[in-house]
C-alpha cells in the first residue's frame, strides 16, 4: 500500500474464523496464531519463501484500465474526488463547481416533472472514513447474496454499494480519500434508454426502479451505466432455502433468482413503509423520517437522504451547498446523488497545505461551444 514503511509486513486480524457458520467458517487465514507463537518482549518472527502461490480475492481494482489509460485516469481523478484545504475553501467557497467548465446541458426531449416527492442523496467526502459499514448494511437490508471468493476473483461481486479509494501526493506519504458510489438514480438515466424490455424505469418520484420480473439479463444497462454500479447475478445463490435461512432474509425485499440485474433502490421498501405510515396517520412525511440502510449505519453521518422537493430538507440544503458537485455531470444524466468536496486542514507551511484543486477557468463566451478549446484549457491546468 502507498505509505507503508519499507521492510514491514501488515497482517490484519479478525479473519480466519473457525465458527462463523456455513459461509464464514474456514475462510481466510488466522493470524492470531503468530501472537501466541512469538514472544512479544523482544522475540522475533522470520519470513521465508514457501514456494506456494495464493491468489487473493479483492474488489478495489476491478474495472481499472491498463497502462494505456493511466494518464487519463490520473487526469480525471481530481474531478471525481474534489478536495482543497480549508483556507482555500474560505477564499473560494465554490471551488468544487468551478473546477470544470460545463456547457449548457440541454436534453433532446421534454423531461418529466416531479410534482410530488423527489428523492435524493448527499455524501460528504470530508466525513467519510471508508470503513465500509454502509456496504455491510446494504447487504443485510437488501438480501444481497454472498457470492464467495471464486466469484469475486472473476469480477462478479454483488455489492450494490462500493467505496472507491484514491491516493495523491508523495507515494511515501500519500493523501487518501474514500468515495462511496452507488446508483445515482439519474433523471436522464442511460440504463433506461437501452433496456429492451423496460425492466429499469423511472417512478413518479424519480427513483430508478428495477422490475425483476421483466429483466431478461441482456446487461445492456450495465454497459451503459457510467458509474458501473449494477450487478448481474450469474447464479442462483439460494436454490433451496431452509426455514432457518428464510428468517435471515428481509421479508420486505424480494429474494432474486439468477439472470436478473440488481442495483441500489434507495431502500425503496423503507420509503414505502414511511409513506404508508404517514398516510394512515393523515400527516405529511417529516424530513429525516426515511433513512436508507447505508445512511442509518454510517458512523460519521456522511450519507444524508431525503426529499429534494422540500426546500427545508437537509438533503436539499446539502445539494445547494457551495461544496456540492455531481459526479460525471458533464454526461447530462442529472444524477440525484450529490457529493460534498473534501476539505483538509493541514498546518501552514507543510507540503499538504499547498493542496489546491486544479481549477479550470471558464471558457469565454465566444468559445462557449468550442469543446476543443475547453479540453485544451483543462489539459493545460492539469
Amino acid at each position: 500500500m502507498p505509505g507503508q514503511a519499507a521492510g514491514t509486513v501488515i497482517l490484519p486480524l479478525g479473519y480466519g474464523r473457525w465458527h462463523a457458520g456455513s459461509v464464514g467458517s474456514g475462510v481466510g487465514a488466522d493470524a492470531y496464531q503468530l501472537r501466541t507463537s512469538v514472544a512479544w518482549d523482544g522475540g522475533e518472527c522470520t519470513l521465508r519463501r514457501t514456494g506456494r502461490r495464493y491468489q487473493f480475492a479483492e474488489v478495489q481494482d476491478h474495472w481499472t484500465i491498463d497502462a494505456v489509460g493511466a494518464a487519463e485516469r490520473s487526469r480525471r481523478a481530481p474531478l471525481l474526488v474534489r478536495e482543497a484545504n480549508v483556507d482555500y475553501y474560505a477564499a473560494h467557497p465554490h471551488f468544487a463547481a468551478e473546477m470544470e467548465h460545463l456547457p449548457p446541458l440541454t436534453s433532446l426531449w421534454a423531461e418529466p416533472g416531479y410534482p410530488g416527492h423527489r428523492w435524493g442523496m448527499a455524501i460528504d467526502l470530508s466525513a467519510c472514513i471508508g470503513c465500509g459499514a454502509c456496504i455491510t448494511a446494504c447487504v443485510a437490508e437488501n438480501n444481497i447474496p454472498v457470492v464467495g471468493r471464486e466469484r469475486v476473483r472473476e469480477g462478479r461481486e454483488m455489492h450494490w454499494l462500493r467505496v472507491d479509494r484514491y491516493f495523491s501526493g508523495d507515494p511515501a506519504q500519500p493523501r487518501s480519500v474514500s468515495q462511496p458510489v452507488t446508483c445515482h438514480h439519474c433523471e436522464l438515466a442511460p440504463c433506461e434508454q437501452v433496456c429492451p424490455v423496460a425492466a429499469t424505469v423511472h417512478s413518479s418520484e424519480g427513483l430508478n426502479d428495477m422490475v425483476y420480473n421483466r429483466c431478461v439479463g441482456t446487461r445492456y444497462c450495465a454497459n451503459n451505466c457510467p458509474y458501473k454500479v449494477r450487478r448481474f447475478n450469474y447464479f442462483n445463490y439460494r436454490p433451496q432455502m431452509s426455514e432457518q435461512a428464510r428468517l435471515a432474509q428481509n421479508p420486505e425485499v424480494t429474494v432474486r433468482s439468477r439472470g436478473v440485474m440488481e442495483k441500489c433502490t434507495y431502500c425503496v421498501q423503507r420509503i414505502q413503509q414511511a409513506k404508508i405510515a404517514a398516510k394512515n396517520a393523515r400527516r405529511p412525511l417529516a424530513d429525516g423520517e426515511i433513512t436508507p440502510a447505508c445512511a442509518q449505519t454510517c458512523p460519521t453521518g456522511a450519507i444524508v437522504f431525503g426529499d429534494l422537493s422540500d426546500p427545508h430538507s437537509r438533503v436539499r440544503q446539502l445539494h445547494e451547498h457551495p461544496r456540492a458537485y455531481y459526479l460525471l455531470a458533464e454526461l447530462n444524466i442529472k444524477p440525484r446523488t450529490a457529493y460534498l468536496a473534501k476539505l483538509r486542514n493541514p498546518a501552514p507551511g507543510t507540503p499538504e497545505y499547498e493542496l489546491k484543486p486544479p481549477v479550470v477557468h471558464p471558457v469565454p463566451d465566444s468559445h462557449a461551444n468550442d469543446i476543443s478549446h475547453d479540453d485544451g484549457a483543462r489539459e493545460e491546468e492539469h
